[in-house]
């Protein structure tokens, strides 16, 4: 929860926004000119306070509700790069988690999924946004839908872009996360843990302490994302150089990935709040991708009683890399049924 010193200050904050996105709004159009031709604005930035930290944060004008597209891990906002363009009109918010990206990075900060809610909540109040459609990818998943469950009149939709959230019996976690996580099972409820449990726990700390080999798994396991080759040389080099910089990622990382069973233990205790969730969802799910795979996507569309599922066939775990226009799409189409 937010400190009330951090929240907007209501009307005169929401007037000086108006007219911010107006101008922006007019520079746009006198960008465009006769042309016909659509212009993505230029953005907004914006510096979020979370307590004595910062979030960097992007925000482009246009028609409500407002579109909030957060990233996962190992990556940051410049996963919708690609998508941006093709939400031209709306309103679009993107920002980086801390740990991530261009926001800090505190050394000793408790990198948690429930600390993830906190950056949304802070994003959300702090640009003073009103109805939102949440488009979630990978591990922004479970911190946006318990926004969305605690929140429900402020949801006008709820997008899932390859995602996860409780115990999923097809989940397969990659292989980085088998590193550097401590986990047992996110399959089933039985957790049992053998007498002599295999540990990665050496070779994660020698990846971690090896600029060379942290930037060698980085490349292999986020390269593996993405379909295309030429699309893969581009942002593969544009996310290491945000996580791999220092003050790297690599200690959020590591910290999420020790959050991420109990995270999951508690969301699946939380499973039956979907059925009666009342906003649409949207599940978008790339099919070939083998970890957060059609089997989840299906376990999502169970769940939630007023969902769509749509499996791209050609796009893997990142989605909106692969199929920007489609994945652009289907996300308005949350909107404008």
């Amino acid at each position: 929860m937010m400190h009330d010193s951090l929240r907007s200050d209501g009307p005169g904050r929401r007037a000086r926004r108006r007219t911010m996105v107006g101008s922006y709004l007019l520079a746009a159009a006198a960008m465009v000119g006769g042309a016909g031709a659509e212009t993505t604005p230029p953005p907004i930035p914006h510096t979020i306070q979370r307590g004595p930290h910062r979030i960097y944060a992007r925000e482009y004008p246009g028609s409500e509700p407002t579109l909030v597209l957060m990233h996962g891990f190992p990556d940051d906002l410049a996963l919708y790069d690609r998508v941006v363009p093709e939400l031209n009109g709306r309103h679009v918010v993107l920002f980086d988690f801390l740990g991530w990206g261009r926001s800090d990075k505190p050394e000793g900060y408790p990198y948690t999924f429930e600390n993830l809610k906190g950056d949304l909540d802070a994003v959300i109040a702090q640009l003073d946004l009103g109805q939102v459609v949440l488009v979630a990818h990978d591990a922004s998943g479970p911190p946006a839908i318990n926004w969305a469950l605690e929140h429900p009149d402020r949801i006008a939709a709820l997008v899932l872009l390859n995602t996860f959230y409780g115990l999923t019996p097809t989940t397969n976690p990659p292989e980085a996360i088998a590193i550097f996580g401590d986990l047992l099972e996110l399959r089933s409820a039985p957790l049992v843990r053998p007498a002599a449990p295999f540990t990665f726990a050496r070779l994660s700390s020698a990846i971690a302490e090896s600029p060379q080999m942290s930037r060698w798994l980085y490349f292999w396991q986020v390269g593996g994302f993405m379909r295309d080759e030429s699309v893969r040389r581009q942002f593969v080099r544009k996310l290491w150089s945000r996580f791999g910089r220092s003050p790297s990622s690599i200690p959020a990382f590591i910290a999420l990935n020790h959050d991420l069973q109990p995270a999951i233990l508690a969301n699946t205790a939380r499973v039956p709040e979907l059925a009666r969730f009342a906003a649409p969802v949207r599940i978008i799910f790339g099919a070939t991708d083998p970890y957060l795979n059609p089997g989840v996507a299906e376990t999502f569309r169970n769940a939630f009683p007023h969902s769509e599922m749509f499996l791209l066939p050609a796009a893997g775990h990142y989605v909106q890399v692969d199929e920007p226009e489609e994945v652009a799409r289907l996300v308005l189409g949350a909107v404008q049924r």
